[in-house]
């Protein structure tokens, strides 16, 4: 093993039963991670060493680029990995291809395969897709998964939080959390110097890289003040050629391959032997590379910016010489050169290139390096290179910068005259300020783009834009106009023989016809989902699946809602179209809120509560939703941030469900006037745009109240309830698979029998405010034998923990071993053990970290 690597036997035991697991087909997921050089590269480096003998390690690094190289550490394989997956990483193409190539690559015999992938805290989008394409594959292959990262450079919006996010969902998950050295490690490393172990911990605090190095530096006569000192020590009595060309290397934030080390270097790899001798550098065949970040870092850091500003222009000139060289490579040493006209003559050119990889983040970036250049730009290549910015921004859920870009394109074209393009940006930009939440501004842009194409002489944009103001129109509940709309650009669209035009078109049409209540509008989105399927439109097939999804679950057709949800998850997981992933986990979110499943309607809907603006009003709605019907707190706060998104978008299927929940959440707390207010405005809107599943929900609410409701002769449960027909309306929920609102229902009735089954089957959900409400009621009718429900330690937690499993929950959270809260709690270590394991299990997570979050979520924990 690699000298001085102390202390890491259990880390290294656990990847290599991992790696014997995944030889069985049991693959898994390795998270490595801790500060900077707390040891994860020297783990790496020894980990063939332990691994079963027919084990392939493929080993890729993220690099530490102002922009990320796309897919860079899956390009650092290409020369370990078979002919097919080092094609599809060289030439680039479909990001799909690639990731079917590497799962390829990962069944390929010999088994097991190892695939690490250094630093991901610094990975590119298209790294990160690929990635989570892996992880939701990894269990099913002959293969582990290992990912190494700084976990104390990681804010709450830094991307890789969405993988980890993931992988904390995955089956089969080992954390390996690396810890400081202890004094005794520091004691060994330290025993060959004359320096004095304990000044070596105290200036160290055991992070072994530090310890390394200042044990390095130990013959300069005494401990380093820094670090940092310690590392340039260590260039003390190196040659002036061999310092300069360490300086010219350590401006490149990578292993620097061996064409370019000799395009820098005068005698090549000659220059870097001492270097090498000292323990500062690795050198390979193929490459050259600092034995660690921090000694890079180190030495760059203490070179004077007009140095810095000199090695980077030799870089950036070498690198330029070099016919196919990483675009994203050559902006970056432009952008540290100060070369504002390499940027804007590599910038488009590295962001198409991250683009077409699905690095959308980078590829913004290269258009904002760009864009500072703006007075080296023709009006026409200024506009082109804002509609590329404002698309890709959209993307990367960044609408602040794509409404900005796409406005200032539009105002470009508009000086140019040229109709064509202006009516293709006015459609995009009314598409991005819907994706904001700004209705009304979409429909502007929407309005003037089909009146600027109507005579620009090209059907296809102008039926482009007539779907999409027809998708508004519907998406608005303003059904005529969607059709009239939709079916001109369907006539168009088969026109043109365009099945991506012809899909979306029939999906607005027919959707605002089955929610106008016509039911050959089913058919129609149904045919819209065979053509977009059919013509391999993956997009709008996932669009059609939501909207079937979402119909049937609005119209309680849950079991049918079943039928589309597997296929539709599926087919998004599959293609990584990640939005639409997101807004079918809210689907699933609703669906399992229906049937009474509320921990699983949470899961899901936290996926949706984050980045993807239309997912997050609903999955904010089931959040909350949980949080009213259990009795937790927070369920309000929840209710104003979906209302707030909701008002924006001007749409009823997003003001409905909200105000719906917000009457629901005042019923509960006895506040008739907070009902009224809830409901009453967006009754009024959903009875003028006749809705028949927000009327009669609202309308119900607003009955509660006491308030007069009209009745329309509605079959919906809601409104049989609103007239009085419980009976009825809980034989439908029943029927529809509702257990909350069957009890509800049930409550109604008149009948003590009745009302008592309608307390037990709210027992058995935790839905305490309304079973306490149904208390209430029987005491007031005399009920002597109420039954008193869950004890109260296990009714006041969301997981249905006891009194015991509370304490050890909240002793484990403070990080106690298991014999720690034994002794604490004056019991053995097997009973703590067991109660461990139930309250891991009723939290539904695999380790302590996990517990501790999800306890916060619950409201069981205060937030830190």
């Amino acid at each position: 093993m690699e000298r001085g690597l102390l202390e890491r036997d259990h880390e290294l035991a656990q990847l290599a039963a991992a790696a014997r697991e995944a030889a069985d087909g049991a693959g898994s997921v390795a998270l490595v991670f801790g500060e900077a050089g707390i040891g994860k590269s020297s783990l790496v480096k020894v980990l063939p060493e332990v691994l079963p003998p027919d084990a392939r390690v493929l080993l890729g690094a993220c690099d530490d680029l102002t922009t990320r190289r796309p897919l860079g550490p899956f390009r650092d394989l290409v020369g370990s990995v078979g002919p097919e997956l080092a094609r599809m990483l060289t030439v680039g193409g479909d990001r799909h291809l690639v990731y079917d190539a590497l799962r390829t690559e990962l069944r390929t015999a010999p088994h097991p395969a190892v695939l690490v992938v250094e630093d991901v805290h610094w990975a590119d989008e298209a790294s990160l897709d690929a990635l989570r394409f892996l992880v939701r594959r990894v269990e099913r292959l002959p293969a582990v998964l290992v990912l190494t990262y700084r976990d104390d450079e990681l804010g709450r919006e830094h991307p890789l939080r969405h993988l980890l996010g993931q992988v904390s969902r995955a089956e089969r998950v080992h954390r390996l959390p690396l810890s400081r050295l202890s004094p005794s490690a520091v004691r060994r490393l330290s025993a060959a110097s004359e320096l004095d172990p304990v000044q070596v911990y105290e200036v160290t605090s055991g992070n072994p890289f530090f310890v390394a190095e200042v044990v390095a530096a130990g013959g300069t006569g005494g401990v380093p003040p820094t670090v940092v000192d310690a590392v340039l020590a260590r260039l003390r009595g190196l040659d002036g050629s061999t310092r300069d060309a360490l300086e010219q290397l350590a401006v490149v934030p990578s292993a620097v391959e061996r064409p370019l080390v000799k395009a820098l270097l005068m005698d090549d790899v000659a220059e870097l032997a001492a270097a090498e001798q000292r323990g500062l550098m690795v050198v390979t065949p193929e490459r050259a590379a600092f034995r660690h970040e921090l000694i890079r870092r180190a030495i760059a850091d203490s070179l004077p910016a007009a140095r810095r500003i000199e090695l980077n222009r030799s870089v950036l000139a070498a690198l330029v010489a070099v016919p196919g060289s990483d675009a994203s490579r050559i902006v970056h040493h432009a952008a540290e050169a100060g070369d504002l006209e390499a940027i804007a003559r590599h910038g488009p050119g590295a962001a198409h290139d991250a683009s077409r990889a699905g690095a959308h983040r980078e590829a913004a970036a290269h258009l904002r390096l760009v864009l500072r250049q703006r007075e080296r730009l023709s009006p026409t290549e200024l506009a082109g290179l804002l509609e590329r910015y404002a698309v890709e921004s959209y993307t990367i859920a960044d609408s602040v910068a794509a409404v900005e870009a796409e406005r200032e394109a539009v105002a470009l074209r508009r000086s140019l005259g040229d109709a064509r393009a202006l009516g293709a940006d006015l459609r995009w930009l009314s598409r991005i300020h819907w994706w904001a939440g700004d209705a009304e501004e979409a429909r502007t842009a929407a309005r003037e783009a089909i009146a600027v194409l109507e005579g620009a002489g090209d059907d296809r944009l102008l039926a482009l834009a007539l779907s999409n103001t027809s998708q508004l129109h519907m998406l608005s509940d303003r059904h005529a106009q969607a059709i009239a709309f939709g079916e001109r650009a369907i006539e168009l669209a088969r026109r043109e023989g365009d099945a991506e035009i012809l899909a979306h078109a029939l999906n607005n049409v027919g959707s605002a016809r089955w929610r106008g209540g016509d039911p050959l509008g089913r058919a129609q989105v149904e045919e819209s989902l065979k053509v977009a399927l059919g013509a391999d439109e993956v997009e709008h097939a996932c669009r059609s699946y939501a909207n079937i999804i979402w119909s049937l679950l609005e119209n309680l057709e849950y079991a049918e809602a079943d039928r589309f949800l597997a296929p539709a998850m599926e087919l998004a997981d599959r293609a990584e179209h990640l939005g639409f992933l997101s807004y079918l986990h809210v689907e699933m979110a609703m669906r399992r809120l229906a049937a009474g499943s509320w921990a699983d309607a949470e899961r899901h809907a936290e996926i949706g509560a984050h980045d993807f603006v239309p997912a997050r009003c609903p999955a904010l709605t089931v959040l909350a939703r949980v949080r009213v019907r259990r009795g937790r707190s927070g369920g309000d706060e929840l209710l104003d941030q979906a209302w707030e998104i909701a008002v924006r978008s001007s749409e009823l299927q997003r003001t409905g469900p909200v105000a719906a929940a917000r009457a629901e959440a005042a019923w509960l707390r006895g506040d008739s006037s907070a009902v009224t207010a809830a409901a009453s405005t967006t009754f009024s809107e959903a009875c003028r745009l006749e809705a028949a599943a927000h009327r009669a929900e609202l309308g119900y609410w607003l009955a509660k109240a006491g308030q007069p409701v009209p009745r329309n002769g509605s079959e919906h449960p809601y409104a049989l309830q609103s007239a009085g027909h419980w009976s009825e309306a809980a034989r439908l929920w029943q029927a529809a698979g509702c257990p909350y609102e069957h009890a509800a229902a049930l409550a109604e009735s008149p009948d003590l029998d009745d009302k008592l089954s309608a307390l037990a089957e709210l027992d058995a959900l935790g839905a305490e405010p309304l079973a306490h409400l149904i208390r209430g009621e029987l005491r007031a009718l005399g009920v002597r034998r109420i039954p008193r429900g869950p004890h109260a330690a296990t009714r006041d937690n969301p997981a249905g923990l006891t009194e015991r499993q509370l304490q050890v929950m909240g002793l484990l959270t403070q990080g106690m071993t298991n014999g720690e809260i034994a002794e604490r709690l004056v019991v053995s270590v097997r009973t703590v053990d067991n109660h461990v394991s139930a309250v891991l299990d009723k939290l539904g997570v695999r380790t302590r970290r996990q517990a501790a979050a999800r306890a916060v979520q619950l409201g069981m924990l205060p937030r830190r």
